[in-house]
């Protein structure tokens, strides 16, 4: 017997009659949103040239969309993509044609792509090493990543598996058309960037540690993909022909950044910026 058995079906957004704002769309906007927000409160305190936050902020939304989507196409979709190139980045199918919007967005490309475009960052704009710029986006990104589950959740994608009949919680996701309560996996994973978020907010405000290039970057990967990695044990395989695999995809693809942070906070007390 479930204590909390929630029947789900938002639909796909708040229907203006002229117009339809998604939910996934809508919480895209309010994590870019907040944090810009964020990014300008740590460079204030640093004394960074303001102009630079407009710079950072149309990097990492380029890198987010532009990662997100090959990492969804590369890591999940491949053998759909390899005969549909052109539908990589138009939001429509063209066999039957079905306008569909931009769908299939994979967190690990979205890092890469961060990665990627804070290098370029770093050597055109900032001319601070990427290290030092990695340690502060990271925090707005942990941020961003509670939202973004959150639109999840509101489309009824990324499901957990389904829940035993003993447990207290579950979601029925109707818009499925399912008549059996599920883990909500979007929501586990929601709540541990938030504790992930105030983690790194802590550090950079009351440690000293965002004068030792990397530890706080390499806190971020341990803690985030570790959220990750543990949340899988309860989603569904985006992949059903790897769902007999012993760990997924995602847990894959999550144990190297793991251990690359780790490997960066052993070794960020040799990289303490100079005053």
């Amino acid at each position: 017997m479930y204590f909390l058995g929630i029947d789900w079906n938002p639909g796909t957004g708040i229907d203006l009659g002229f117009f339809t704002i998604h939910y996934y769309s809508l919480m895209f906007v309010v994590a870019f949103t907040c944090g810009w927000f964020i990014m300008k409160k740590m460079f204030v305190s640093e004394n960074v040239p303001i102009e630079h936050l407009d710079k950072i902020f149309i990097y990492t939304v380029v890198a987010t969309l532009i990662g997100a989507r090959l990492g969804h196409v590369i890591f999940y979709d491949w053998a759909y993509f390899q005969n549909h190139l052109l539908e990589i980045f138009l939001p429509v199918k063209f066999d039957p044609f079905e306008f569909t919007g931009f769908r299939g967005l994979a967190s690990h490309g979205a890092a890469i792509g961060i990665i990627i475009a804070m290098y370029y960052f770093s050597k055109k704009v900032s001319k601070k090493p990427m290290l030092w710029i990695l340690d502060r986006v990271v925090i707005p990104v942990a941020f961003g990543g509670i939202f973004i589950r959150i639109g999840n959740f509101f489309n009824s994608e990324i499901v957990g598996k389904k829940v035993a009949d003993d447990f207290p919680l579950g979601v029925r996701f109707l818009a499925n058309n399912e008549d059996f309560f599920r883990h909500p996996g979007q929501l586990y994973e929601s709540f541990g960037y938030i504790i992930v978020f105030f983690i790194l907010w802590y550090v950079y405000w009351k440690t000293d540690k965002k004068n030792v290039l990397g530890y706080i970057f390499g806190l971020f990967l341990v803690l985030l993909w570790s959220v990750r990695f543990l949340v899988e044990f309860v989603k569904e395989a985006q992949v059903d022909t790897r769902s007999e695999w012993a760990l997924n995809t995602g847990q894959w693809l999550s144990i190297p950044l793991i251990l690359v942070g780790i490997y960066l906070m052993v070794r960020s007390n040799k990289k303490t910026i100079k005053a």
